[in-house]
């Protein structure tokens, strides 16, 4: 009963300010555990204004699918990604994933400003209104996804190939002997975090760009590609 579950779980019904009432945020939050946890989290970062898209692991439970879809079905603001990854632990398919998320956000009839991505155990200690006034503080117009040129010691991560391996309940990422070529368009690979905020500008870029997607077609069979995806693009000129 969704009138039980906004009362229940006091979940706001409306803008607290108009600074928030006229800059919305689009989430991404991928679960696959924990179906309280997630909702706590969901009511902990939920505002009408938002707009939140939920990736569920293909791999979960179907009624732990089910739990979330009926959750979901009480917010005209939040939805089920459209397409679904059976995610392994620093595999592409958590990179695709977001990717997947930010195809259907693009195309949400609300007007966001920044993505922000999260994983079921993430929890803020900021309030909508504290995120929003740290973004106009400085990041204006800017992504937040730093990082630093690929250190000696993480480049195994892109030398050689590594394939996703999902079986009897078990799910990892394992190294091949096969050597990889070098990145396309010369260009340089930063590393930094797989979670970042992100302008809906530069997410159009990511989903459109040539070089956007041949690196992304490149990163398909190195580790944890989420690492290195979006530092890497957004140190492009310009």
């Amino acid at each position: 009963n969704c009138s039980t579950v906004l009362k229940t779980l006091h979940f706001i019904t409306r803008p607290l300010s108009d600074e928030e009432g006229n800059f919305s945020l689009a989430y991404i939050i991928t679960i696959h555990k924990e179906l309280e946890m997630f909702v706590k989290l969901l009511r902990a970062i939920y505002m009408p204004q938002n707009v939140y898209c939920v990736h569920v692991d293909e791999k979960s439970p179907k009624d732990y699918k089910a739990a979330v879809q009926n959750i979901v079905n009480c917010f005209e603001n939040i939805f089920i990604s459209s397409k679904r990854e059976s995610v392994v632990y620093a595999g592409f398919s958590r990179l695709q994933a977001d990717i997947n998320c930010m195809r259907d956000l693009v195309n949400s009839k609300i007007r966001w400003n920044y993505v922000i991505n999260l994983c079921g155990q993430d929890y803020p200690i900021k309030t909508n209104k504290d995120i929003i006034q740290y973004i106009k503080s400085k990041w204006n117009g800017k992504n937040m996804t730093p990082g630093i040129v690929q250190p000696v010691h993480m480049k195994h991560r892109t030398q050689v190939s590594y394939r996703e391996s999902v079986r009897s309940g078990m799910s990892y990422v394992y190294p091949t002997k096969n050597i990889k070529a070098k990145p396309p368009h010369n260009l340089t690979i930063y590393f930094g975090s797989a979670y970042y905020i992100l302008t809906k500008e530069f997410v159009e870029f990511t989903l459109t760009d040539a070089r956007a997607k041949d690196l992304l077609e490149w990163s398909r069979d190195t580790y944890s590609p989420d690492e290195h995806y979006w530092v890497t693009l957004n140190r492009l000129n310009g």
